[in-house]
């Protein structure tokens, strides 16, 4: 079965990395979003098996995406990751207070981002980040 992909990134060379490096499982559709409206806009339409999402964005920020998805229960089991240039210490452990499930950080190592999707996909929500 196929499973949907909502990644919400406004860089369209970063856009095109995870098409080429998810796509190429032909199990995964890939939606897009290129600002935080326009998320909300398509979640509001659709339920992802996982949302990949950037925290800077036009028009908003990945924070205000996953507050609005976390504080809406028909996203409850949807797991989210960060994918971000934020890379300071301490950032990956803001974003998962914030509400996010696993954390990638810019540029994306390809092989983590397939096991981290991988996982997600597979385990939902209760998968343990590491």
């Amino acid at each position: 079965m196929t499973k949907t992909i909502l990644l919400v990134e406004d860089d369209a060379i970063n856009r095109k990395l995870v098409r080429i490096v998810l796509g190429d499982k032909k199990r995964y559709r890939i939606l897009e979003a290129t600002s935080a409206g326009e998320a909300l806009e398509q979640l509001g339409r659709i339920k992802p098996d996982l949302l990949l999402l950037d925290i800077r964005l036009d028009h908003g920020s990945g924070l205000d995406v996953i507050s609005a998805v976390r504080n809406d229960r028909c996203f409850d089991d949807v797991p989210v990751v960060a994918i971000t240039a934020e890379a300071m210490k301490g950032d990956e452990k803001r974003f998962l207070a914030a509400g996010f499930d696993g954390y990638l950080s810019k540029p994306v190592d390809t092989r983590r981002l397939q096991e981290v999707v991988e996982r997600f996909i597979n385990a939902g929500r209760k998968a343990a980040y590491v």
